[in-house]
């Protein structure tokens, strides 16, 4: 009990640093909160906490530390069955894997996350994943992938903005182009 407690208390700590922007000091108190968790046999919620600790780590400029954080927890939410955290944990490994510059490695994890994603039902977040793989297709030189990911990942958007929805139609302008029609 006095492991949740003080787990609580880390978590709120690891907020407020996060949003004064003190990223690194958040993903020490994530990491934290993680060993308390773990202690307690939570380790779902051990898990969760080193997604939010990659995910700090990354906005602090530790690509490696962001790593490690997240490199074990999308196999922990897929033993789970918990295929919506392991869906985010893919995505959380990509955006690490491609900081870190292995980029062959990101597009894979990338790919799987929005696999995941579309199984478990969450197409706004499987569209959000779509659009950082497109720009990691179009960084390597991958235009073609990355116009049709970009597209997939703009019609998963339920209700699309104006720019959003003139992005959608400036997309499917190279396809219309390609097919002749």
């Amino acid at each position: 009990m006095n492991d949740v407690l003080s787990a609580n208390h880390l978590i709120k700590d690891a907020k407020a640093a996060y949003k004064q922007g003190d990223y690194l000091t958040a993903a020490c108190l994530y990491n934290a909160a993680a060993d308390s968790y773990r202690a307690s046999g939570d380790l779902l919620t051990a898990a969760e906490m080193c997604n939010n600790s990659s995910v700090a780590y990354l906005q602090g400029g530790d690509s490696q530390a962001a790593l490690e954080a997240v490199q074990d927890t999308p196999e922990q939410f897929a033993v789970a069955g918990d295929v919506r955290r392991q869906g985010l944990a893919l995505g959380n490994l990509a955006s690490a894997l491609e900081s870190s510059g292995r980029l062959d490695e990101a597009l894979a994890a990338y790919q799987h996350s929005a696999e995941v994603l579309q199984q478990a039902g969450e197409s706004q977040l499987r569209s959000s994943v779509l659009q950082s793989l497109s720009a990691l297709q179009l960084r390597t030189g991958h235009q073609l992938e990355a116009l049709a990911t970009m597209q997939a990942g703009i019609e998963q958007i339920e209700k699309p903005t104006v720019q959003q929805r003139a992005l959608k139609k400036l997309l499917r302008m190279p396809f219309k182009l390609l097919n002749g029609s």
